[in-house]
């Protein structure tokens, strides 16, 4: 597989996604982050029809701009397609519609370091790339733990990461969609997120599909997003053996119920499924016993098992 092979007389065309939902007060500032730049052409922001004032915000942001690159190009959607939706339209508006060599994916909530981009562009040898993510009031934490290759340790601190980094970077690990970059050349041979999934499970099934395809994929451990704690994912388990990602919001859950048996049983197997299946019985029967929530479970599982990408419109409100 090709990189990209643009040299410093042929710079990239690098053109940064972010989506938002009813969060202005977290996109004005992102946005005014990524307009200093000086690296990127354009910057796409999907909003999934917002109601707090976010697509009028940006429709004037755009309309304001003095025509210097990057330009903001607002995407507004009319209904809320979720991340996984507004993933989707952000990476195709990139590529097919603004000509990208390489799209710089991420979510509102997050905010990438000064010298994030050029960190990563360092690594110009990769296809599917990205930064270490640390909580913005603990930075030398790790917001996302990362189980380091060829072995099961997991480790929570930033030291750690660093430490065990070759080169600078962790090979075939990655934290999508947190400041990661996506080659143009890897989206149109894989295609873009799975719209259908929501919220929850669509980046790690496009690391999935990426992976499956050969692209090389790191984490670059000097690039950093500083992102907000995402509180109880990762809650220890039988004994503290294992953890499981459990969410307050039963939206989220009945999402990561469905997408993670669909994500298991196409790129993992069945015996995955099953393990899968036997964690959820054990968390909500005895680690936060909740008879709701194990029929919660039930129905996400069996939607994700019949191919239903349907059932998490009754949570939208």
């Amino acid at each position: 597989m090709d990189a990209v092979s643009a040299t410093p007389n042929d710079p990239p065309r690098i053109v940064a996604v972010v989506v938002t939902y009813n969060r202005s007060a977290l996109v004005q500032p992102l946005v005014a982050r990524l307009r200093a730049q000086s690296r990127l052409s354009a910057i796409v922001v999907v909003d999934n029809a917002s109601t707090d004032g976010t697509g009028a915000w940006l429709t004037a942001a755009a309309a304001a701009g003095d025509g210097a690159p990057p330009a903001l190009h607002p995407v507004l959607l009319e209904q809320n397609l979720g991340g996984a939706g507004g993933f989707h339209e952000g990476l195709r508006s990139a590529v097919e519609e603004h000509g990208a060599d390489l799209v710089w994916l991420m979510d509102d909530d997050g905010t990438p370091d000064e010298d994030c981009l050029e960190l990563l562009l360092a690594h110009r040898d990769l296809d599917f790339w990205g930064p270490v993510v640390v909580d913005q009031e603990r930075p030398e934490r790790l917001v996302f733990p990362i189980r380091l290759p060829g072995g099961t340790r997991v480790v929570h601190e930033l030291a750690d990461v660093r430490g065990a980094a070759r080169e600078g970077r962790i090979a075939d690990i990655v934290i999508p969609f947190n400041g990661v970059l996506v080659t143009a050349e890897l989206a149109r041979r894989i295609g873009y997120p799975r719209s259908e999934f929501f919220i929850w499970g669509d980046d790690h099934e496009y690391r999935l599909r990426a992976e499956a395809a050969g692209a090389r994929i790191a984490t670059v451990v000097d690039a950093v997003v500083r992102h907000p704690a995402v509180g109880e994912l990762g809650t220890p388990m039988m004994f503290g053996r294992t953890t499981y990602n459990h969410s307050p919001s039963e939206l989220k859950h009945y999402c990561m119920a469905r997408n993670n048996v669909v994500n298991l049983r196409d790129y993992r197997g069945w015996a995955h499924v099953v393990a899968f299946l036997a964690k959820t019985l054990w968390f909500y029967s005895f680690t936060r016993p909740s008879p709701a929530r194990l029929r919660l479970s039930a129905s996400g599982i069996l939607a994700g098992l019949r191919g239903d990408f349907t059932g998490h419109r009754r949570f939208l409100r």
